[in-house]
């Protein structure tokens, strides 16, 4: 059964890169039968040799042969960050639409360049990341605008991803045995790499950011022994921002603390919260402000055992998701190249418990966008506001900063699937037993 959004027909498709993300993105390539994938191409052609042999995909022997292929109608550009302007604007001029892997550009201006190319050739230009059309962000935005929270007032956002320095990245590798390019990571900073994922579903919640007060410092200047330029990119960043909507938000990264990526949007009577950006089923969690769970926290007892404190109501219950036409493509293991079937059940139950996102998947909204005639679901002032926002974060440096942004961009709806679904999520929340029995004894004890 086709879901609202859905539509027929193919898009011809070439990725250029094959390094380690291009792994990433063909984990779920196979729920997305519509894209015609027409060949891949990387500098490195043994790259492109491995994975072609894996995946089937026809190999392009240089840039010239996409440029000149009739069939591509999107690129999906998967090379390195300080290749992404130069290759995307050769694209653009060929007349190509492109999809490109976060960040767009290092420079706001070089950003604003290939959108004005973009824009005076007719032409789409996207770029991940696309994590905010998972369902787990539609399902809190849906309950945002339900007003199950009542007034959003403020969000916290974690991304500390690991001391990841201590983990041996150098010895990691994809699938087609393609190496994380961790001195490129530590290069280029956790904020430049890691804080879009939070920004777009913030961004796109709640709008627009008015200003930004931020922080940047390198915590961990031995990371690797090898050589780095440059050598101080902040491994840690913490920024405040100022929302048009009257939101405020807290987003904090770095690769020097556990992993914690957790993602709380407070209103003034409950609380949203999902525990990860990173996978798109992760359960979300709705929190109706009580007596009872508002004073339950204090109890030493229900902080240190979350599953008892959920009887009082802290942390509230798992709402039902909302879901769209591809939401299939994260709950199911993945099936693409050639791997056993004792790989694939460890691939199956990687994804269920580390993350099953679906990198495609802005991809293909951008692909059927093209196909039916309509805007870019990621539109370009939305890009160009997070592209400054990244770059004021990780600038901010050791003396901090305070700035009033020069781009925003005009509010946009969730998904049409999820304005289509007919529930209420403040409506079909009701307070626990404990709650109900409970609240008026409580507000007693603290009567003088």
């Amino acid at each position: 059964m086709k879901m609202q959004g859905e539509s027929t027909g193919k898009t011809g498709v070439a990725i250029i890169g094959c390094g380690y993300v291009f792994d990433h993105y063909m984990t779920t390539a196979w729920a997305h039968p519509e894209i015609d994938v027409r060949g891949v191409y990387d500098i490195d052609l043994a790259r492109s040799a491995k994975v072609s042999d894996y995946y089937g995909f026809s190999v392009y022997p240089d840039l010239q042969a996409i440029l000149d292929d009739p069939a591509v109608t999107l690129v999906l550009n998967l090379t390195s960050i300080e290749a992404h302007f130069e290759l995307t604007r050769a694209l653009l001029e060929a007349g190509k639409n492109v999809y490109s892997e976060k960040p767009l550009t290092t420079d706001l201006e070089e950003a604003r360049t290939l959108f004005r190319i973009a824009e005076e050739r007719g032409l789409v230009l996207s770029s991940a990341p696309c994590n905010f059309l998972s369902d787990s962000v539609q399902t809190m935005w849906k309950a945002v605008r339900d007003g199950a929270i009542g007034k959003p007032l403020l969000i916290y956002a974690e991304f500390d991803d690991n001391p990841i320095y201590l983990m041996k990245p150098e010895t990691w590798r994809s699938r087609t045995g393609a190496p994380w390019p961790y001195i490129h990571e530590y290069e280029m900073g956790c904020t430049f790499e890691h804080v879009g994922y939070h920004l777009v579903w913030m961004l796109a919640m709640f709008g627009p950011v008015r200003s930004v007060t931020a922080f940047s410092k390198v915590v961990v200047p031995h990371k690797t022994d090898q050589p780095m330029h440059p050598a101080d990119t902040p491994d840690f960043s913490v920024a405040t921002l100022d929302f048009v909507s009257g939101v405020t938000a807290r987003v904090t990264c770095s690769i020097a603390a556990p992993a914690d990526h957790r993602m709380r949007v407070i209103g003034d009577e409950g609380e949203l919260s999902t525990d990860t950006y990173r996978h798109y089923q992760s359960p979300v969690f709705l929190e109706r402000f009580s007596q009872l769970s508002l004073n339950a926290r204090k109890a030493r007892s229900l902080r240190l055992q979350p599953l008892f404190g959920r009887g009082f109501g802290v942390g509230g219950r798992v709402l039902p998701f909302v879901r769209h036409w591809k939401s299939f493509a994260t709950m199911r293991a993945n099936a693409a190249g050639k791997t056993s079937f004792f790989k694939k059940l460890v691939a199956g139950a990687k994804r269920r418990e580390v993350g099953a996102q679906d990198k495609m998947l802005g991809v293909a909204e951008t692909a059927r966008a093209l196909r039916m005639g309509e805007p870019c679901p990621i539109p370009p002032d939305f890009i160009l506001h997070v592209t400054e926002l990244t770059l004021a974060i990780q600038g901010a440096g050791t003396m901090g900063s305070a700035v009033a942004l020069t781009t925003s961009f005009v509010p946009f709806e969730p998904m049409a699937s999820t304005r289509a679904d007919p529930r209420n999520y403040r409506d079909s929340y009701s307070p626990g037993f404990l709650a109900k029995r409970m609240d008026g004894f409580i507000e007693r004890l603290h009567q003088h």
